[in-house]
This record gives structure tokens, sequence and C-alpha cells, in this order.
């Protein structure tokens, strides 16, 4: 298989990636053969995905437009994958021109374009780390160069952790973010179910399989279980909501019913 010139050095093209897979819902071009192949098995298994891909970035939207109306201009995406149309920092600044943004994944495919993408930007840093490390995203050099956590922040951790096991204690790892993030910092989330719309706990189990397969784990919760990531904060109006009913801009009467597949919410730190 022929490597191309934006694939880093030392990566198994024949291996799909979820961030190159969502990078193939969204109709990106930042993907290899085995993340097509993975990517169309999982929308067999589970019909839909790429238009609920396209709500939850539209949420993503929303909510961080409602972040910068909050006065937050400093906002940490863990799990942002391949930079597409609409990424954080565009969205912020059309608000707010100052806004600084660290993006952070694992995906080697995900750092090495970010930050081709954002390399002349003195307000953005991209950083290869792990979720489940939180001491070593805030305690990075980017972290400490862009950041006052004296300060408000939003977290984004957007269709991140249903790829986090409960065995990788996400709760706590939540729970470390929090104590970090100074009062009226805000959570920004999204989570994968089948509690809402119209695809069945089976077709979950069918799309988890297609993710284990690929070497990924993805793990279907329901609302009590999401909500716990949000222990001791305030919910923000509307709550935990399906991705389409929190704070739309137009009427969701003509929405695809599998849009309201999944969980979103946002949180602030008391």
């Amino acid at each position: 298989m022929e490597r191309p010139d934006w694939a880093p050095q030392g990566i198994d093209l024949s291996v799909p990636s979820v961030a190159r897979m969502y990078d193939y819902y969204l109709g990106g071009s930042h993907n290899f053969e085995a993340d097509r192949v993975a990517a169309r098995a999982a929308m067999e298994a589970f019909p839909g995905l790429p238009k609920i891909m396209q709500a939850n970035r539209a949420f993503m939207r929303r909510a961080v437009r409602y972040a910068v109306d909050q006065g937050i201009t400093q906002f940490l995406d863990i799990g942002s994958g391949i930079p597409t149309f609409g990424n954080v920092h565009e969205v912020a600044r059309a608000a707010h021109p100052e806004v600084r943004v660290l993006y952070v994944d694992r995906d080697p495919v995900a750092v090495a374009h970010s930050r081709a993408v954002l390399d002349d930007d003195p307000r953005t840093r991209v950083l290869a780390a792990d979720f489940r490390d939180p001491e070593a995203v805030l305690n990075s050099p980017e972290a400490t160069e862009l950041f006052d956590l004296d300060r408000p922040i939003a977290l984004l951790l957007v269709a991140l952790l249903h790829f986090v096991e409960d065995t990788d204690k996400p709760l706590e790892t939540m729970a470390t973010y929090r104590a970090a993030m100074a009062p009226g910092s805000l959570l920004i989330l999204t989570h994968a179910s089948t509690d809402t719309g119209p695809r069945t706990e089976k077709e979950g189990d069918a799309v988890s399989d297609v993710y284990r397969r690929g070497g990924n784990n993805l793990v279907m919760r329901n609302r009590e279980e999401v909500t716990a990531f949000f222990e001791g904060m305030e919910m923000v109006e509307p709550g935990l909501v399906p991705m389409p009913e929190w704070r739309p801009e137009g009427p969701l009467d003509q929405e695809d019913p599998v849009v309201f597949t999944g969980f979103a919410g946002v949180g602030r730190t008391a």
C-alpha cells in the first residue's frame, strides 16, 4: 500500500482508526482503505452514522458559540480528530478573535495533519496525548503556554467517552479534569447511546462489534451512565438531550429521526 505524504511513518495503514473513520463519515480525505472498509461495515450495522456524526458536529458548533457567549476564551478539545471545516477555533473566533484552543488526540494522522494546518496559528496548539492521562494533558508545555487555569475553560469531549471502557476508570479521570477547571468552566460532551433515537440495542451491539474487530472499543451507555460524567456540575438547560434538541437554531420536525440517536449536554463547574 502506497503511503501518502501526509501519513506519518510508523503507523499501520491496515489497521482502522477511530479518528480516520470519523473523517470518512464526514466526507474527508484523510483516511485509508482499512478505515473505509470498517466505516462501511459500521454504517451497515448502525444505519445513519454519517448523519449522526453531522448532528454531532452541529451540536459542537452551537455549544462552542454558547461558551464564547458566556465569556470563555479557552478551549481544550480532547479527541479532536482530523481537522475539518468548522473546527473549534474557527467557530469560536467568529465570535471572539482572541480565543485559544488546544487540540489533543492520540491518532498520529490527526496530530500530524492538525499541526500542518495550524502550525502558523499562535493561539492554537496540537498535543499528542490520551484523555486517560490527564496529567500529561494539563501539565503539557502546550497547555501551560496557552491557558490560565485560574480562569474558566471549556473542555470538549465530543464523541470521545464512548471509546473509553469502564475498566479505564473514565469517571475518576473526569474528576481529575474537573478539579483543574476554574469555577464557571464548561464540559461539552456527546456520547453514543441507543436510549434515544430509532437504533436498537441489537444494532448498538453490532456496531460495537465492528469497532472491536478493528481494535477499538465502543461502549454504548444509558442516560444514567452518561449523566455521571457531569457529577458535581450544574447542567446547562435543556440538560442531557438528543443532540439536535440542545438549543436548536431551527425547527426539528424535518430532521431525520436517526440524528436523535445519542446524548449531548453541557455542564458548568460551581
